[in-house]
């Protein structure tokens, strides 16, 4: 039977996080991971670089059932703390946009951080390691794994969420927080790309590999970044920010001309341009395969502004700036970045993140439902849920 102080279950980004902190304060702490890779997901986000944190996070960045639960953890570690984490180790990093700081390298250099700081506070982490069972006893809990007994005081479920299977993703974080009697929280694919239906894929394949500055609406939550038309519907980070927002059978709205007048930018050109065809003026501000696209999309007429009559310009504008489409769905947890949904926070304490009804059992990081936005949001949560965590157990 091996004995620690701590156990943490799942060497992601909150588990090696929370680990650090506990070993930190004298705990003996061991982190169990059934993948052979440590920090898989770590080292691919942002595109190898990882989007480490985010300048603007605040509580305000956060979807959950308790929008209140992660102010106490946010607050406690900023941003601004992690960040000055990272320049401790002499990480060079840049903000991309919207005050996204990734790494100027590779995400290999968050991993490095987080296992240097690991291997200061002497934790010790265990790859390729499968719980079979864990059981609540009189001091703590008993976990019997593929590598044999283990006996902890406190145990740390940091086990993500479902997205991204192919690097591990499971639900056994939930399975656990049933086991011992916490609600979960219905679980979906949050900041994902959309499917469409066929009538509109087919319509709009032309489109697939190109990006265009829009702004996109649901259920009264906007955002303006650019979307990605694709061989299977919509994406790029306006569209993964509102699916998080979206529900099955609802319409989104897009604005192909966001923050500007599209109905005053045609009518100034068919006063200087009368003869030039519709296409060929909206190709001012999109591709021409684009324009020439939508207009057959939206069922317009292309032909010389002069043409034009009355409303009809309007009616144009209002098809690019009012764009209302209805997903077929998203492409579910494959390439969905986040989970949404996940362990009742009601039944955690936002000050620890230890059950309320379970002494010495802590969520930390996805397992959690608290999911932020894209940009960094989601590495914030699990430094801040970690770091409170590892200040208790």
């Amino acid at each position: 039977m091996i004995q620690r102080d701590v156990i943490i279950i799942g060497a992601g980004a909150a588990g090696l996080f929370c680990a650090a902190q506990a070993g930190q304060r004298g705990r003996s702490v061991e982190v169990l991971d059934h993948a052979k890779r440590i920090g898989g997901k770590i080292l691919m986000s942002g595109g190898g670089r990882c989007n480490f944190t985010n300048m603007y996070a605040e509580p305000a960045n956060y979807l959950s059932a308790n929008k209140h639960f992660c102010k106490s953890a946010l607050s406690r570690y900023s941003q601004w703390d992690f960040i000055g984490l990272v320049n401790d180790h002499g990480i060079a990093y840049h903000e991309k946009t919207l005050g996204q700081l990734f790494c100027d390298d590779s995400a290999k250099d968050i991993v490095n951080l987080l296992l240097k700081e690991c291997d200061k506070a002497q934790v010790k982490i265990t790859p390729q390691c499968e719980i079979l069972s864990i059981e609540k006893t009189t001091n703590g809990f008993e976990l019997d794994t593929s590598l044999g007994k283990y006996q902890c005081e406190s145990l740390v479920v940091a086990t993500g969420g479902l997205s991204m299977p192919k690097l591990g993703a499971s639900p056994f974080g939930y399975k656990i927080a049933e086991q011992f009697g916490l609600k979960v929280k219905a679980t979906r694919a949050g900041l994902v790309p959309f499917t469409l239906h066929d009538q509109d894929k087919q319509a709009l394949a032309e489109l697939s590999g190109i990006s265009v500055n829009a702004s996109a609406e649901a259920n009264h939550t906007l955002f303006n970044e650019n979307i990605l038309f694709t061989h299977r519907g919509l994406s790029g980070p306006a569209v993964l920010q509102i699916s998080s927002f979206w529900q099955p059978g609802d319409e989104v709205i897009f604005d192909l001309f966001p923050g500007q007048d599209l109905h005053a930018q045609l009518q100034q050109a068919q006063q200087s341009q009368p003869d030039t065809q519709l296409s060929t003026a909206l190709s001012q501000f999109y591709s021409k395969r684009m324009a020439q696209t939508l207009l057959g999309y939206f069922g317009l007429e292309n032909k010389p502004l002069k043409q034009y009559q009355g409303k009809q310009l309007q009616s144009v504008a209002d098809a690019f700036q009012q764009w209302r489409i209805k997903p077929n769905g998203t492409e579910g947890y494959r390439t969905a970045e986040v989970t949404l949904g996940g362990v009742d926070v009601d039944q955690l304490s936002s000050k620890t993140m230890m059950a309320k009804d379970v002494e010495g059992l802590y969520f930390i990081g996805e397992v959690v439902d608290v999911t932020g936005w894209l940009g960094g949001y989601n590495f914030q949560w699990a430094w801040s849920s970690g770091w409170v965590a590892g200040q208790e157990v």
